[in-house]
């Protein structure tokens, strides 16, 4: 491989072969059809679509041409021949160390200072760490090292190459590059911008102007800027104003991530650009605001929720992005074990009654309502939704938003819904007296309602309606049963490995047997070193039977409800926690912090 000091798809090819991840057959295969995989690969790669979108290059690599065939690694289970795969196995092969390219674990100043753009698009090189003055360069030919030469004489840089896929340094160049060019082309233009929120920066303002948000680098940025976090599976974007810098951060998994740090006068034009798209009222900085942004990524619809409040150093802003493969799920595929779907679908059956689902923000009650909404939807059905703020549009629903400016809560929807002839009503949240006595109502007459309340566990729920008022009586009348959901992190299947609890760990869990066999991801490049990757839930189901209706009075204790639920078979979050982590799901650190 050495000798020839040019990597073709030929030699590459053979490579693979002799290593066991390609077969003769399908070595065969590849060497007759390369040639005509090549030729359109690079049309498609030179295409319209892939140029605006920045994926084109001048060439198509040998691993890219091979990784397209999608074959399977011979005697693997099910395994796909990737271009990470066939990337590793030339690495070492050739001598280079492979590097799986993580973007949130980059500087953007190392990526774009040391490479100009356009050197490092043609040769397909990026600079991915700095260390002791020498600079690590990420290249996609293991043989170029005569382009790494006229660089470190060209720059005066000494630098250490590793091997990593075309595909990982491309999304790096669009992505950092592009962000890093938008963003000086921008602050050039802003040179001293207006920093209306900062309270220790007040005498400063006279004389100076803002960045209009329609600045073509701060559009060019702000879309960047969302490309990588649908690229990275973001569920929330951070824009949050400092002293001297603003800093954005993504939360993957349910874990915050520090992603750039941008010029704070940067900072309010990429806050109104937000602003504009979302349709907020660009002039008022001083009170809360909230808007929606509706666009498209790899040929879906995202909707994006967005949230401003002013902080000590100017506006803040979140985006909740809402994917929609997210989102709407076949119940089947959300973490149910077998009794809680049964019993929750049974619920979902009935034609009349209140069904609550409860948890703290961000433990997926959305995603479980809009599911089984989905479920529930067909022409046979009227379904009526009233949220603050509508999370994601559905044509299958009417879904009416609550405008608490012009008076329109949800007490005030509630009461004039009926007329609306609705078979099934979700009501976003319970967060008062007159939406829960609204809601009692709709059930009393007939329809089926959906929502949520926030409470520690089910049985806290039944404490949680009397408090807001509503009588005992009403309450075993309509309530049908309550999910309390929490979400997990899942052990990554890369690095996944065996340990056992210890006994002070089996004690803590209450766990008479022991030792005990679980898991842990010791951290590998496909979960960017966290051991963990994607998340699952937690769903402990409460059936409002006849037992616990005759325990609702006015002096109801919690302890006694508990006791009376787990004697008709309420499994507790902490067990079904538990039953995950001994299936190798989850791992004993996810239980302890989800459960307490």
């Amino acid at each position: 491989m050495t000798e020839s000091k040019k990597l073709t798809f030929e030699n590459l090819a053979y490579l693979m072969e002799r290593r066991g991840l390609l077969s003769k057959e399908q070595l065969r295969e590849v060497l007759s059809r390369g040639k005509a995989q090549e030729s359109r690969l690079f049309t498609r790669n030179n295409s319209g679509t892939f140029r605006r979108s920045g994926s084109s290059t001048e060439f198509v690599s040998p691993a890219e041409v091979l990784a397209s065939f999608n074959l399977e690694i011979p005697g693997s289970q099910k395994t796909l021949l990737s271009e990470d795969l066939i990337t590793d196995a030339l690495a070492s092969a050739t001598g280079l160390p492979y590097y799986k390219i993580d973007p949130l674990k980059l500087d953007m100043h190392v990526v774009t200072d040391h490479i100009p753009r356009q050197f490092a698009l043609k040769n397909l090189i990026v600079a991915v760490e700095e260390s002791n003055g020498i600079i690590t360069v990420a290249v996609a030919d293991p043989f170029n090292e005569a382009v790494i030469n006229e660089l470190s004489l060209a720059r005066r840089l000494k630098i250490k190459r590793v091997l990593s896929s075309k595909n990982d340094i491309l999304k790096i160049l669009r992505e950092f590059y592009g962000f890093r060019a938008s963003v000086v082309a921008a602050e050039e233009e802003a040179s001293a911008a207006v920093d209306l929120g900062n309270l220790e920066q007040f005498f400063k303002l006279k004389g100076h102007q803002e960045i209009e948000g329609t600045d073509k680098h701060v559009v060019s940025a702000v879309d960047f800027l969302l490309n990588y976090a649908f690229d990275q599976h973001a569920s929330d974007i951070h824009i949050e104003p400092k002293r001297e810098t603003s800093l954005i951060r993504f939360r993957i998994d349910g874990v915050m991530h520090n992603i750039h740090i941008i010029p704070k006068p940067l900072h309010a034009p990429i806050v109104s650009r937000i602003k504009m798209l979302s349709r907020m009222d660009l002039a008022e900085k001083r009170r809360p605001q909230d808007g929606r942004i509706k666009t498209n990524f790899n040929n879906k619809d995202i909707e994006l929720r967005v949230s401003t409040v002013p902080v000590a150093f100017g506006e803040k802003v979140v985006i909740r992005v809402f994917d929609p493969d997210i989102l709407l799920q076949h119940l089947d595929n959300m973490g149910f074990y077998p009794r809680e779907l049964a019993l929750y679908n049974s619920f979902l059956r009935r034609p009349n009654g209140i069904i609550l689902v409860t948890g703290p923000t961000g433990s997926g009650k959305t995603t479980t309502l809009y599911s089984s909404l989905r479920s529930l939807s067909s022409p046979e059905v009227n379904i009526v939704t009233v949220e603050d703020p509508i999370e994601m549009v559905m044509e299958e629903f009417n879904q009416i938003g609550v405008q608490q400016n012009i008076g329109v809560g949800f007490d005030t929807v509630l009461r004039n819904i009926l007329r609306q002839d609705p078979d099934i009503i979700m009501i976003g949240e319970i967060r008062d007296r007159e939406t829960a006595e609204n809601a009692v109502q709709a059930a009393l007459t007939g329809h089926l309602v959906l929502s949520t309340l926030h409470t520690n566990d089910s049985a806290s729920t039944i404490i949680r309606l009397l408090d807001l008022g509503v009588p005992p009586f009403l309450i075993s009348a309509t309530l049908l049963g309550v999910v309390a959901q929490r979400l997990v992190r899942k052990i990554c299947p890369n690095c996944k490995k065996v340990r056992t609890l210890s006994a002070d760990e089996c004690n803590y869990l209450q766990l008479t047997e022991n030792p005990y066999v679980v898991w842990e991801g010791e951290g590998c490049k496909e979960c960017r070193g966290t051991g963990y990757k994607g998340r699952s839930g937690l769903f402990e189901v409460m059936d409002m039977n006849d037992g616990l209706k005759t325990l609702v009075t006015g002096s109801v204790e919690l302890a006694k409800v508990s006791a009376a639920a787990r004697q008709e078979g309420l499994v507790s979050l902490r067990e079904i926690a538990i039953k995950k982590m001994l299936e190798g799901v989850t791992t004993y650190e996810e239980v302890i912090s989800m459960t307490g």
